[in-house]
């Protein structure tokens, strides 16, 4: 009888009422701790529904809400030397980088792609702080520089989504190099005429923050991001003084002049539109249904009068707005 009912009769209740329930259904916000079930933290852009806080995302993530359709297409970065200085501490070097890229899916910390916003073309850059902490190596260096030379060749703006800790420590003076190299790919988008825009995420610090993150034509920063060269941590230890309350985050950089805006996420890409196209002295966009891209629109054959099918839906959809 002991064995029936110590052994048997849970093993057949564990049978019937096991279910398997996934483990990343529901994630905690760090600052609120609000349990977010993933769907409406997905819909949300990962911005938390109580509280606001603007959690990680991905590049990929970040480009699918930002361009038309979420399409857009990448382009190849020109891949640098790996592990230039055979750099090892706990482990070698090319050991770390295998463990982010299976960790992320991604080959490096940035991604670079071209595509519309509004019916804007631009070219994207956006670092990925889940890979190596977004850090600057000869990689990011080269995605800059590709991004500029890609925007200077297509006669678009470059929008620039920074996130990193700094340099990459592996790659040592190499990646103290970025710093004058991007500011020398920034400078071609000057010298041609053509819009920069960075949104500083959390956290920018470091050589970054030292060099293309502040270097935008508009300075827009996501609420609450930390954005500084040396930590709040640092400087309290070595000046050996309490900070003010919010130092360094985006908030009090734009009271003191540092940032043009503060843009929650879930309102970044119209933000970027209305932005873009006043520096590009374009027509202002229409918001709402827009009519197909020229491209399918010329593909498309018209039923009638041309203006009639064409120009109607955007004319009816400002009227609305009006």
């Amino acid at each position: 009888m002991n064995w029936i009912s110590n052994y048997v009769r849970p093993r057949i209740n564990s049978i019937f009422s096991r279910r398997e329930v996934p483990e990343n259904l529901w994630t905690k916000c760090d600052s609120c701790g609000t349990m977010l079930f993933h769907r409406d933290l997905s819909d949300n852009l990962h911005v938390c529904s109580n509280c606001g806080h603007h959690m990680g995302i991905t590049p990929r993530k970040r480009f699918k809400a930002l361009f038309d359709g979420g399409m857009y297409s990448e382009i190849a970065v020109p891949e640098p030397v790996a592990d230039p200085l055979q750099f090892r501490d706990q482990k070698r070097y090319p050991d770390r980088m295998k463990a982010a890229q299976k960790a992320t899916g991604e080959k490096e910390a940035m991604l670079v792609a071209q595509g519309e916003i509004g019916r804007t073309p631009i070219v994207a850059v956006a670092q990925d702080f889940s890979f190596m902490g977004g850090s600057m190596g000869m990689f990011v260096g080269n995605a800059i520089i590709k991004a500029a030379e890609e925007a200077v060749r297509l006669r678009r703006p470059l929008v620039l989504f920074s996130a990193a800790g700094g340099a990459r420590m592996q790659e040592g003076i190499l990646s103290l190099m970025q710093m004058p190299r991007t500011t020398v790919a920034i400078q071609m988008l000057r010298e041609a005429g053509l819009p920069y825009i960075v949104v500083l995420t959390h956290p920018t610090t470091g050589g970054v923050t030292a060099s293309y993150a502040m270097l935008g034509d508009i300075q827009i920063a996501e609420p609450g991001a930390l954005i500084c060269f040396a930590g709040p941590r640092v400087i309290e230890q070595t000046i050996r003084e309490k900070l003010p309350e919010g130092f360094q985050r985006a908030e009090y950089l734009l009271e003191h002049g540092m940032l043009d805006r503060v843009t929650d996420r879930r309102k970044m890409r119209d933000e970027l539109i209305v932005v873009l196209r006043m520096l590009l002295d374009m027509p202002p966009p229409v918001w709402g249904e827009l009519p197909p891209p020229e491209s399918i629109a010329e593909e498309t054959p018209q039923i009638g009068d041309e203006s009639e099918t064409t120009d109607a839906p955007a004319r009816k959809t400002a009227a609305g707005r009006e």
